[in-house]
């Protein structure tokens, strides 16, 4: 009997100190997003960011006005040219399409990796000031409450206002 009454009283030791060490936990949230939209160097990145790609735009926006200028007169001379003339002509227009979609391709690629280019170090700093704010305000866990980030309750600290202070925005 002494034994079962030990047994139970460890158990309850333990339960009560697993109930105070999760009563302990403190959860924070914050909208990442929002944040790294707010930076300034993200506003910086995105300017950069979209002058790339005007300049990509432009040129190939030049090699379509080609094309169309070509098919256009293709269209019209049709009827005046051979049918080998014609024929090559076909093949020139489908090289020059061919030549712009693999312009477009290589206009994407290149975009998405100045993108990443331009934002991990921004991330980076970003999540670097969450953890330097949470853990001074004693946070054992933040999470983030941008949409689509899978939050379903956000009644704990927002951390927006002391990590922006802490990036100096």
């Amino acid at each position: 009997m002494k034994e079962i009454k030990k047994v139970l009283l460890v158990i309850a030791f333990v339960f009560g100190a697993v109930i105070y060490t999760n009563a302990q936990t403190k959860v924070a949230h914050i909208n990442t997003q929002e944040l790294i939209s707010a930076m300034p160097e993200m506003k910086a990145a995105k300017a950069q960011f979209d002058k790339l790609q005007q300049s990509l735009g432009s040129d190939i926006q030049a090699s379509v006005t080609e094309y169309r200028n070509k098919l256009t007169q293709y269209t019209n001379e049709a009827s005046t040219k051979t049918a080998t003339e014609n024929e090559n002509r076909k093949k020139e227009l489908a090289e020059l399409e061919t030549r712009i979609q693999e312009a477009q391709a290589s206009a994407q690629k290149t975009a998405e990796t100045k993108y990443v280019d331009l934002t991990k170090p921004i991330q980076e700093k970003a999540l670097a000031a969450i953890q330097k704010v949470a853990r001074a305000q004693g946070f054992s866990y933040v999470l983030d409450e941008t949409p689509g980030s899978g939050l379903l309750l956000a009644d704990g600290t927002n951390l927006m206002d002391a990590v922006k202070r802490e990036l100096g925005i």
